[in-house]
């Protein structure tokens, strides 16, 4: 590989721990109903960005992503718990937190996730 022609990835000891520290949270979920009624619910706070692949929904934030049960429920014309979220979600990345049984939290920094778990 010539010089003009650098990769973007790096060898794992070139890594610093301090580049791979985020505040990001986010979620994906497979298509679905329920996942675009969350998508659009999600979509309409600042900062908060929606992706939609092929089969999948994207949700990412900064700081954290506060899923309200009541609002998504409004919206899907059902009833949406916390435990019907988990199961909708397909993955996710940061501290997810049931604070409450209507509400539903993702950290993106585990430092601001402690006052609701045990540490």
């Amino acid at each position: 590989m010539s010089q003009a022609q650098t990769s973007i990835f790096k060898s794992m000891k070139d890594v610093q721990f301090e580049e791979t520290i985020s505040d990001e949270c986010g979620i994906t979920m497979n298509d679905s109903v329920e996942a675009r009624v969350i998508a659009e619910v999600m979509g309409r706070n600042p900062g908060v960005i929606v992706t939609y692949l092929p089969a999948m929904i994207r949700i990412d934030g900064r700081g954290k992503l506060v899923f309200s049960m009541p609002e998504i429920s409004q919206e899907l014309g059902r009833e949406m718990t916390p435990h019907l979220f988990e199961i909708s979600t397909s993955t996710h990345y940061g501290r997810m937190v049931m604070v409450d049984d209507e509400t539903v939290v993702l950290f993106g920094r585990m430092e601001d996730a402690f006052q609701y778990i045990g540490q």
